[in-house]
């Protein structure tokens, strides 16, 4: 598998620190509100690495942190008349959600930044022992970047140009305008705790570099983000997570794309800004996830209301193919064989192109084509008319789905007949099934009353050689 490693701006084939397992970070949300449209693309793609990794056999270590203590936080707690924990709380069980209804695993560790302040304290003591970091008279720690001579390899950016760019904000108080604050000295009404350097809070670049060195250790396979975060937030991280414990940061830096609305940037000035349970609402979870991973992660993507109406569409081949692949298989007869090793190949050929395109920097546009190619052989080759063989079509089912779920997608749909369908499912077949007695004893008005109710509710019925089977419209 090859990987974009923004670090060397160039493919490069992963190679894991230990033979079998990969270490991944990335960087979560900071917990002040719903996450919008641009939250979810980080989210949904890097939950597609962790799966595919997996495929691939990978014993996959997966954290992502929640930002609960920051300006924005301790501001909105302030328009509230609140505190940071009552809000930070409450956007995590939002966050949660969210994440659930997109189909993104739970990660292995969801670590807080309130929950590693000793941690933090820790980073710093080091880097200013060894001179990289010095505390100021008003309580705050700043990290002496002219230190670091290889600050700036992430961004790619000549340290003259980052310095041109460089500004001391009122209340700062540091010797050079290209240094960061890794504590920050309490403000009156501002949460805090004890340190070595008075009451305070750690600077937002710390908090990362903490939880990776606890909960991962000194070096790490993967480290993930938004395009963003490289310049100042991952770039901060390598230097005083390398500066402090004299050893690489992370081998692999792997960045998405920004996500446009109608051709535009995403701000809230332009009245363009969308909450993930906002969109979710006019149009479910999944068509959202299935947008995300529809272009390569690292390649801008534009959301409008047209282009989710054709996400649903999308997802609509891939669920009629799934129902009438498992309608076909519940029906086929046992031993026929026919046509079996073509059929197979086809089959075996998509997922081939499905794994290269996946092998080739995480390439999802390709990897859906793959999908839909496969798709397309289940649907002219295992149609209920050809009445193909049961093992075949469990094959082809079993290969289909399990390619969807590296993707994380055929989750929001109940899967026909079976428990995962519920009450509704029940029902329906039971309606069905009445319906059939109903013709077999030339009860055509009732089998029609039956037909025209489902009809009402959006239940499609499709008389075949092999019984009935049914869609929603």
């Amino acid at each position: 598998m090859k990987i974009y490693n923004t670090l060397s701006r160039k493919k490069e084939e992963f190679v894991p620190m230990e033979p079998g397992k990969a270490k991944i970070y990335a960087c979560g949300p900071t917990v002040y509100n719903y996450i919008h449209i641009g939250n979810a693309r980080p989210i949904c793609v890097f939950d597609v690495l962790r799966r595919y990794m997996e495929y691939l056999g990978y014993q996959v270590t997966y954290v992502q942190n929640f930002t609960d203590v920051d300006d924005k936080i301790i501001h909105k707690a302030n328009e509230e008349g609140s505190d940071y924990l009552t809000v930070s709380r409450r956007y995590i069980e939002e966050y949660k959600i969210d994440a659930a209804g997109l189909n993104v695993r739970p990660a292995t560790i969801h670590p807080k930044a309130t929950e590693n302040i000793d941690e933090m304290q820790s980073i710093i003591s080091t880097l200013i022992e060894k001179g990289y970091a010095y505390p100021t008279e008003n309580g705050d720690v700043y990290f002496r970047t002219l230190k670091d001579r290889e600050y700036g390899k992430l961004s790619h950016q000549p340290l003259e140009d980052l310095q041109a760019g460089a500004r001391i904000a009122t209340g700062e108080i540091k010797k050079d305008a290209m240094d960061f604050a890794l504590w920050k000295g309490a403000k009156p009404g501002e949460p805090y705790w004890e340190s070595p350097w008075g009451h305070g809070r750690p600077g937002w670049h710390i908090e990362c570099s903490a939880m990776v060195r606890r909960y991962l250790g000194k070096t790490i396979d993967i480290h993930c983000g938004g395009q963003d975060l490289i310049f100042p937030h991952h770039e901060n991280e390598i230097a005083q997570s390398e500066c402090c414990n004299g050893a690489p940061f992370a081998h692999y830096w792997v960045h998405n794309g920004y996500i446009n609305v109608d051709n535009k940037k995403m701000s809230k000035s332009l009245h363009n800004f969308f909450t993930v349970r906002d969109v979710a609402k006019e149009c479910g979870y999944e068509p959202i996830r299935y947008l995300m991973i529809s272009a390569h992660y690292r390649m801008p993507i534009n959301y409008s209301v047209e282009m989710m109406g054709q996400c649903k569409s999308a997802l609509d081949r891939l669920y009629h193919c799934r129902d009438n692949l498992l309608f076909v298989m519940k029906n086929a007869p046992a031993g026929t064989k026919s046509n079996d090793a073509a059929v197979r190949e086809k089959l075996d050929g998509s997922r081939t192109a499905f794994e290269n395109a996946m092998n080739d920097d995480l390439n999802t546009a390709n990897a859906l084509s793959a999908l839909f190619e496969m798709a397309k052989t289940i649907n002219t080759e295992l149609s209920a008319d050809k009445q193909p063989d049961k093992e075949l079509c469990e094959y082809a089912y079993d290969l289909f789905t399990k390619l969807a779920d590296v993707l994380g997608l055929l989750y929001s749909r109940p899967v026909p007949g079976t428990d995962a369908g519920g009450d509704e499912t029940t029902e329906i077949d039971g309606l069905i099934a009445k319906r059939a007695q109903a013709r077999k004893d030339k009860n055509w008005a009732e089998a029609d009353r039956i037909r025209d109710e489902l009809k009402a509710r959006g239940i499609v019925l499709e008389d075949t050689p092999q019984g009935v089977k049914w869609h929603k419209e």
